[in-house]
């Protein structure tokens, strides 16, 4: 296995089939919200990469930041492993290296948040030792695309 940071075009349009299985949006919105949120606020996209083709398996988008809260720490924005190859470990591969990464970048946790009806996700992030402690809310404005 092996995890690589997406810096290019043509490495975000693979990872698009990947992504869209999280964030159903057409391959031309996902590529100018990655560079949007590149400039705006240090995203970044990491790929596991395995098999014979080195293959896109599982992707995270994330960023580091400063709160009052967490002080240094790193948001997870996006964690997906493709459908056929969910199961296989994955996904915990690549939550394991983003702790690991951003403790190496002294941050003090790695925090997410997920929708209420994602039960089977709640339960990776618990068997992987992220604790629930807090709900996320959210206030409709009037802008019709979150794009």
């Amino acid at each position: 296995m092996l995890i690589e940071e997406l810096t290019t075009t043509a490495e975000f349009r693979e990872s698009h089939r990947v992504m869209e299985q999280l964030r159903p949006i057409d391959e031309s919105t996902y590529l100018g919200l990655i560079e949007k949120m590149q400039s705006e606020g240090g995203y970044r996209l990491f790929a596991l990469r395995d098999g014979p083709d080195d293959e896109i398996r599982a992707l995270a988008g994330l960023e580091m930041g400063h709160n009052l809260y967490h002080g240094k720490h790193v948001w997870l924005h996006e964690l997906v492993v493709d459908e056929p190859h969910r199961g296989h470990g994955y996904g915990s591969h690549l939550l394991g290296w983003v702790g690991e990464w951003a403790d190496e970048r002294d941050c003090s946790r790695v925090e997410l948040a997920s929708g209420l009806w994602r039960d089977e996700a709640h339960e990776f992030y618990e068997e992987n030792g992220l604790d629930r402690y807090c709900y996320t809310f959210k206030l409709e404005l009037s802008t019709d695309s979150p794009y």
